[in-house]
């Protein structure tokens, strides 16, 4: 079997040869930091998290070009756990969740492409047989938990001998979970405070655009376009009812993603029996991740809220979607389509179009308004300039050790 180049490791930062080789190039993480070749390195790991807050599997970006210059090659590598440190001083889990998804979807697509002797390296350092239809219980278990639909589910699946029955056609499938399973499995990070306080600008920007982000995606919290499942739990909660605790953490979860703020879900469960303050804010601020934990929950999909029987009263929207966080964003875009309030029938087109700029004054477009073309030339330019930035950095470290 033929052994990774520097472009294979380019493609697959997460391998351990990957991370070797970075090593040799890098000695002190916060030296790096400090240098240009860092400075380059966290605006090349924001473009990356940018794109994975955009990412949509429906309409994927163009994949990135692996740098053809050797010197370019450590960078470009740098760029993976540069982007890793920064989602884990963010201490965001929904942050992390998007990176992951996004990398995973990356790495898959370059292995779509790849020499099998590289197939099989890959297979074999995210821990899955080189060959073969089967895949160990242990090493399943995780992997069907992120897919929703019933036959994933380990009871529908067909085991011998601790092996799990697997189809040719769903091993790809079964391929780009497992990377995305490897690649959470470490997050968030232990980064020092140093560290942190290093990159804490970019941070930030990255915590602004994930906050417009939401606003983007949920707008305003509109609970006429909640599910059915997140409405009876909130009735549950106004008339005294008693809670399970994923019914709890369901709807706390699902509040917080829609970007309700941690003092009004608290409020929500000002009348239940035995209300305690100082538990319940401890209780949402750990669920959003606000509680110095790091980990910001998602909602659970349909397939678990089915199996602790808080799904009820499923309707006809319910049956075109996996996930609750779906359901509010099919009725929100329902919505502004018809250009009525949910809540209160009013016809809300005008607002729709008060908010639209329009054309300036002069017949153009908003100045925020950019073309697609234009706007893809603009990042191409800027990645060229940062490349060559990055080729004389790098040789310059070669030119210091010859």
């Amino acid at each position: 079997m033929a052994p990774l180049d520097k472009k294979d490791l380019a493609k697959y930062p997460f391998l351990r040869e990957s991370q070797a080789y970075i090593g040799t190039v890098i000695s002190s993480l916060e030296e790096f930091l400090k240098s240009p070749k860092g400075r380059i390195a966290v605006h090349e790991a924001m473009q990356t998290l940018e794109n994975a807050l955009s990412f949509n599997e429906k309409n994927p970006p163009s994949l990135p070009e692996i740098p053809a210059d050797a010197y370019e090659i450590p960078y470009f590598i740098a760029v993976y756990p540069v982007s890793r440190i920064l989602v884990s001083c963010a201490q965001d889990r929904a942050l992390i969740d998007r990176l992951v998804r996004y990398q995973s979807w990356l790495f898959y697509s370059y292995l779509q492409k790849e020499d099998p002797g590289v197939e099989i390296i890959i297979r074999r350092e995210i821990g899955l047989p080189e060959g073969g239809n089967s895949i160990p219980v242990i090493d399943y278990v995780p992997i069907a938990s992120r897919l929703g639909e019933d036959h994933w589910r380990l009871i529908n699946r067909v085991v011998v001998r601790g092996q799990v029955q697997v189809n040719p056609l769903e091993y790809d499938r079964v391929i780009r979970e497992r990377l995305r399973y490897v690649m959470a499995q470490q997050l968030p990070l232990k980064v020092p405070s140093r560290i942190c306080d290093l990159v804490k600008p970019a941070v930030e920007r990255i915590q602004a655009a994930w906050q417009k982000r939401i606003l983007e995606e949920f707008g305003s919290v509109e609970e006429s376009a909640f599910p059915p499942c997140i409405q009876a739990i909130l009735q549950a909660i106004a008339g005294n009812g008693h809670l399970t605790h994923m019914a709890r953490f369901a709807v706390t979860a699902f509040l917080h993603n829609i970007g309700m703020d941690t003092t009004h879900i608290v409020e929500l469960y000002g009348n239940t029996p035995h209300f305690d303050l100082r538990k319940t804010m401890y209780q949402v601020e750990h669920i959003s991740g606000r509680g110095g934990t790091g980990n910001d929950y998602t909602s659970p999909l349909c397939a678990t809220m089915k199996t602790h029987g808080i799904c009820v009263h499923p309707d006809s929207t319910c049956g075109r979607i996996n996930h609750p966080l779906s359901y509010y964003k099919i009725k929100k875009k329902e919505k502004k389509q018809n250009g009525k309030d949910t809540k209160t029938g009013r016809d809300t087109s005008a607002d729709l179009r008060q908010d639209d700029p329009g054309p300036s004054q002069s017949g153009g477009h908003s100045p925020d308004s950019v073309a697609p073309g234009a706007d893809d030339r603009n990042k191409d330019e800027k990645r060229s300039k940062i490349s060559g930035m990055a080729r004389q950095e790098f040789r310059k470290d070669e030119n210091k050790s010859e």
